[in-house]
């Protein structure tokens, strides 16, 4: 029969040895997984082929981000920003919005050139009012549907007019004759070109991706000499619960992988 010291001796060492167990199961056990992030990106409406297909490819890198996407007019995101929207990123088919808020001190670093576009005439598939040139913009009785003052595609298309107009053979009062025509006044490109789509108007300026992702309406080429790039910006902004990952995301955007999804897209790389 064991002694009374040695039966104590023998529950002391098994205690010992169970914390010693519990200690070094503790130093191996992994770490509390990373908490879940929602990350909203607010996005020019020209983006929403390229982010469609952005959305998955990141998220399936980056497993507990996901990308919430909201897309408009990039004047009307900037607005919406500065009214305290809550936004992580901010991708504009201009470099204009995102200077607002850099300079508004509501974003974190400065803007990142991401892409660039250029422009394109588009008309309803059937043409009726037969559209060959940009010079027929100019012609009476032409429907011309366009966005906003504000918006990054009518500044882009003021450009190209006022280039048009110095072109050989076009008019003297060209802008003022296409302006004349302007039938509608859109929130973005997205609408300007569903509006064409359903052959609500006879013709609009427009960014070649979205001209290219449409199957309803065709393209009339503007000469090389008077159109322009659109060049895309995106921010950090700074009031995002979720910066480093927002970052992370505009680096992506911009990178290897963003730039392949984009120039599947048509369009350019960042000037």
């Amino acid at each position: 029969m064991r002694s009374r010291g040695t039966l104590l001796l023998g529950v002391v060492a098994t205690v010992l040895l169970a914390c010693s167990g519990a200690r070094a199961g503790a130093s191996v056990a992994p770490s509390a997984a990373a908490p879940a992030v929602d990350l909203t990106v607010y996005a020019a409406a020209s983006l929403k082929g390229a982010l469609d297909a952005a959305k998955p490819a990141y998220e399936s890198s980056h497993p507990r981000v996901t990308v919430v996407v909201s897309t408009d007019a990039s004047s009307a995101l900037e607005t919406k920003i500065e009214q305290g929207a809550p936004a992580d990123v901010f991708l504009s088919a201009d470099t204009t919005n995102p200077k607002k808020l850099v300079d508004a001190n509501l974003t974190v670093g400065p803007a990142v050139d991401f892409a660039g576009n250029k422009l394109t005439v588009i008309v309803p598939t059937t043409n009726p009012a037969r559209i060959a040139s940009p010079a027929d913009l100019a012609k009476p009785g032409v429907k011309v549907v366009a966005a906003g003052d504000a918006v990054p595609i009518t500044k882009y298309a003021n450009q190209v007019v006022a280039n048009l107009a110095k072109e050989p053979g076009y008019p003297a009062d060209y802008a003022m004759a296409y302006a004349k025509n302007i039938v509608s006044r859109e929130d973005n490109v997205k609408a300007v070109v569903a509006k064409l789509e359903l052959g609500e108007g006879d013709a609009a300026i427009v960014y070649e991706t979205d001209a290219k992702a449409s199957t309803k309406v065709a393209t009339v080429d503007i000469p090389s000499t008077a159109n322009v790039v659109a060049r895309y910006a995106g921010v950090v902004v700074k009031s995002s619960a979720n910066p480093t990952e927002a970052r992370a995301f505009l680096t992506w955007f911009g990178g290897p992988d963003g730039q392949a999804i984009l120039g599947r897209l048509g369009f350019l790389p960042p000037s």
